[in-house]
């Protein structure tokens, strides 16, 4: 792959060291959600409400066999394994963190907007990030060391950077499937902008490849949902912070949520500003 002609030969546990063998295992982990995406597959409802299908279980396993394989002896944090206590996550300082199908909805509603994410967590940071899309065959990915790539089907893998500076009249990006009052006043806010609503992790990458300019969340999310594709962005030059201004950090508490975030590419916009005053009840961050 380019990216590895760039630097000398990388110790075995680095992150990038590892990007290849996540990558491939990735898409053949992914490619297997193929197999029932044009089935009558059946859909299942989780204790937290959202759905899961037999594709999210059959990719999670592959997921987790190919890691286990690698040999690395790291944990696995996985939207679709068992709860882990915190009493015992709080001791790592190294894990695999998986979203097996990120964007159940749009797999189910079959426009194809869902991808697979697997990220390497290093000390509560995100090094390695892989996000891949079955449908179309694109595959963003990510290691500390050596930047951000996009790669569509079999084609070469070329580095991407957010835009800088950021268009006068922003482009955003929004889930297609969680609109929440917040988010509407901060786009009020904003002004002039040009919305493009999507599914899953692949706003963040929108912004990751300078397609789009910020993209506001303000409405749940997982540790799983994000860290694979803030890897992404923050290698790409952008960054992804609550709304205080931190970044997101992971497995530093008792709960799996996350606070409301923004991410963007060109830190020179005041971006924060229009989300002042909207830490809402409904926002995880305000709670320990």
């Amino acid at each position: 792959m380019s990216y590895s002609a760039r630097h000398s030969a990388p110790h075995r546990e680095e992150p990038r060291a590892l990007l290849e063998a996540v990558t491939s295992l990735v898409v053949l982990a992914g490619n297997k959600s193929l197999g029932f995406y044009h089935t009558d597959f059946s859909v299942g409802i989780k204790q937290d409400g959202s759905p899961v299908t037999e594709a999210d279980l059959a990719v999670h396993h592959s997921l987790v066999g190919g890691l286990t394989a690698m040999g690395l002896g790291y944990p696995i944090l996985s939207e679709e394994s068992a709860a882990t206590a915190y009493s015992e996550r709080m001791l790592w300082t190294r894990y695999w963190l998986l979203d097996p199908l990120d964007g159940t909805r749009e797999f189910i509603n079959h426009n194809g907007e869902f991808t697979v994410n697997v990220a390497l967590i290093v000390h509560g940071k995100p090094v390695l990030g892989v996000v891949y899309t079955p449908v179309t065959g694109i595959m963003y990915f990510a290691a500390e060391g050596c930047g951000a790539f996009k790669r569509e089907g079999q084609g070469v893998a070329v580095p991407i950077s957010v835009k800088k500076p950021a268009d006068q009249i922003p482009a955003v990006v929004g889930s297609r499937s969680h609109k929440t009052p917040e988010l509407t006043r901060y786009l009020e806010r904003l002004g002039a902008h040009r919305l493009n609503s999507i599914g899953s992790s692949l706003k963040f990458c929108l912004v990751a490849e300078g397609a789009a300019d910020v993209y506001p969340r303000m409405g749940l999310t997982s540790e799983w949902d994000t860290a694979a594709a803030q890897c992404i962005v923050e290698q790409a030059g952008g960054m992804v912070v609550d709304l205080r201004g931190n970044p997101l950090r992971y497995n530093s508490k008792e709960s799996l949520l996350n606070p409301w975030f923004l991410v963007f590419g060109d830190n020179e916009v005041e971006w924060l500003r229009y989300a002042e005053g909207l830490e809402g009840e409904g926002n995880p961050g305000l709670k320990g």
